[in-house]
């Protein structure tokens, strides 16, 4: 090639691949192919990755030392551009990683700024931009899960004494406490969390020394790399590593689950907060108005949170099914993993925020929860009260529930029927039996561990306390 020439392409922005290429790219193709809009988010991580792949090359003496530091001055202006939003993007960059390689060149020169990419494919580039990212977002979500699980913990300690009716079916069902209820939730968000802690150590592998798909061929060290880069380890198949996608998956996976939680527990709380239960009062903070009716305060929050969880869930099956049909190594149709991880994270944050929000600032209506209690709930009571005088648990049951028919066939509440009513139906009754008529007797007898006993809701709150302390 000519001096002229070659000074003519590196003066003039060009393609990483366009070397054997003599046309120009379809300008649609080109609008598809371009991935910048989505994964310039990743510039700061593809700077940390090339920073530490340029001193691997410097050990393994494929550069000098003088110009590893050029190196690493040029990119550390490209950061700082990134940084300050003065970064000028061209036309035919395709990606990040090309922006980041392009300005190199242009402030530290063609002979210098070259020979970063030695060994090095945008096929690993991409996967390790992409681990070093999700790092921090995992370590987001836990922080936001353990922020959401201290609220709920600490409403708990609060409404402790609040008794409330327990729901199967949506049928009201026995008397237990509210904090019970709550606290459901939050052994919920605590194994999302633990879920992310495991899944962390097992995706913090270092993938880059993978190459385009057969590996690095100059003997760099990827232990070290792994190192200096905060891995855990390296992954041992070239192949496997560029094509690999499942540690994105998995992490909206995760999130899709807490969505889930999350969803549930807004159905909850949206129910609750109706004047047909009235619970609970959501803070004018986290309602909304009506534009018609004036009275409204509806909880949008919630709402939205229930919505979200839905498009969490649309993102991870998006990327299955994109990844079902690809065969080996790397494949462009890839490039669409990034969006949907971006937008999952996002979505994740500020549901988790919303909810440790609406939750701390909520107020539970302790009267309303009491008085919605029926001694028709104590029914199981009832059987358990014939159980301990030496009768099967299926004919005390049985019983039980003659009790109930009666009561209704009368129109008297339950607890309000004879001793004589009570022995007709079955003579193992006697005084004794008007003691099971007390809301607070019924769940003090929870005593087990995970039984709505005040000592065992204690229990479970101290236990919530000690795992967050773990986790500082």
């Amino acid at each position: 090639m000519s001096g002229s020439k070659r000074e003519e392409m590196v003066a003039t922005p060009f393609k990483l691949w366009g070397g054997r290429y003599s046309k120009g790219t379809d300008h649609v193709l080109s609008r598809v192919n371009n991935s910048l809009t989505v994964d310039k988010r990743l510039y700061s991580e593809d700077i940390d990755g090339s920073i530490a792949y340029a001193k691997s090359l410097a050990e393994a003496k494929l550069l000098t030392q003088s110009e590893f530091k050029v190196i690493c001055y040029g990119l550390e202006t490209i950061r700082e551009e990134w940084n300050k939003g003065t970064i000028k993007l061209m036309p035919r960059d395709e990606d990040v990683h090309t922006v980041n390689e392009r300005r190199l060149i242009e402030i530290v020169g063609l002979q210098i700024g070259g020979k970063l990419h030695t060994g090095r494919s945008r096929n690993e580039q991409v996967v390790l931009d992409m681990k070093i990212w999700m790092r921090k977002a995992v370590r987001d979500v836990m922080k936001h899960l353990g922020d959401l699980i201290n609220g709920i913990n600490s409403v708990a300690e609060k409404y402790i004494d609040v008794l409330m009716p327990g729901y199967t079916h949506m049928q009201r069902a026995q008397p237990v406490r509210f904090s019970h209820w709550i606290l459901s939730y939050a052994f919920y968000f605590k194994e999302d969390f633990e879920r992310f802690s495991e899944f962390y150590k097992r995706m913090n592998v270092l993938p880059l020394g993978s190459g385009a798909l057969a590996g690095n061929p100059f003997n760099i060290n990827r232990h070290k790399l792994a190192d200096d880069l905060g891995f855990n380890g390296v992954t041992y198949n070239s192949m496997n590593t560029v094509s690999d996608r499942d540690f994105v998956v998995e992490f909206n996976f995760l999130c899709t689950l807490v969505g889930v939680h999350l969803s549930r527990l807004s159905e909850d709380l949206i129910m609750f907060a109706t004047k047909e239960y009235n619970f609970l009062e959501l803070s004018e903070e986290y309602t909304t108005g009506s534009s018609l009716m004036p009275q409204k305060r509806n909880p949008d929050s919630l709402e939205l949170i229930r919505g979200l969880s839905g498009s969490v869930f649309g993102q991870h099956c998006g990327l299955l099914m994109t990844l079902k049909g690809l065969p080996s190594t790397y494949n462009k149709d890839l490039q669409c993993d990034k969006s949907g991880m971006f937008a999952v994270y996002d979505q994740m944050l500020l549901s988790l925020t919303l909810m440790t929000g609406v939750i701390t600032t909520m107020r539970v209506d302790e009267e309303r929860c009491l008085s919605s209690l029926s001694y028709d709930m104590l029914a199981t009571d009832m059987a358990y009260y014939l159980v301990r005088r030496g009768i099967p648990f299926r004919e005390a049951h049985h019983i039980s529930g003659e009790v109930v028919a009666y009561s209704e066939k009368v129109k008297i509440p339950i607890n309000k029927l004879t001793l004589e009513d009570l022995q007709e139906i079955s003579p193992s009754f006697d005084e004794s039996v008007s003691n099971l008529w007390n809301y607070e007797n019924s769940v003090e007898q929870y005593t087990v561990v995970g039984g709505t006993s005040k000592i065992s809701v204690q229990e479970q709150i101290n236990l919530l306390k000690a795992f967050l302390a773990n986790c500082e």
